[in-house]
């Protein structure tokens, strides 16, 4: 079932990366149970539990704005609207299980899967501040000093840039030679 777990959560990613795309760009037709369900398909048979997918989706999307509230403090530095939108979503998805899911999926297997999803789908960076914010996160949740992972407190990793943040960083050294 762990395996069926993590594929549901890459599949929960995809399609939680398509809505907020599609809710950000005024597409009013976006519904996440239709969008997990055109994504879930070719997986169906592979996944067995589908209601787990489409219960951490709608979950989730449906506390956009309250896991952002959230997870902003754990990354001053960064805001979330400037960071890649696979890491925001993938940073939301680890948050909601910490929070809501600990009596099924403890806690660090919370945050180990989100980091596994960072490296799989994210850029260089992605698994280190994920696993530093998401760290925050559980000890802020449940007080515990010991560290669930490698992060430092406080020593959040610089996020990874986005292409346009790439380029943008180009342009300004080709513009300062």
């Amino acid at each position: 079932m762990a395996s069926n777990r993590h594929l549901g959560r890459i599949i929960v990613l995809q399609s939680l990366y398509e809505y907020e795309f599609r809710t950000k760009a005024g597409d009013e037709t976006a519904d996440i149970d239709l969008i997990v369900a055109k994504d879930i398909e070719p997986y169906a048979k592979a996944l067995g539990d589908t209601e787990f997918v489409y219960g951490l989706a709608r979950d989730v999307s449906g506390r956009f704005a309250e896991l952002d509230e959230i997870l902003q403090p754990m990354a001053p530095e960064w805001p979330l609207d400037t960071i890649a939108a696979v890491d925001r979503n993938i940073l939301r998805m680890g948050l909601h299980e910490l929070q809501a899911s600990a009596e099924t999926v403890p806690p660090k297997v919370a945050i180990n899967e989100a980091v596994e999803l960072a490296k799989a789908f994210g850029s260089e960076n992605s698994s280190k501040f994920v696993n530093g914010v998401l760290g925050t996160a559980y000890r802020q949740i449940y007080g515990d000093p010991a560290k669930p992972s490698s992060a430092e407190p406080g020593a959040l990793p610089e996020p990874p840039k986005t292409k346009e943040q790439n380029v943008q960083k180009e342009a300004k050294t080709e513009v300062e030679a």
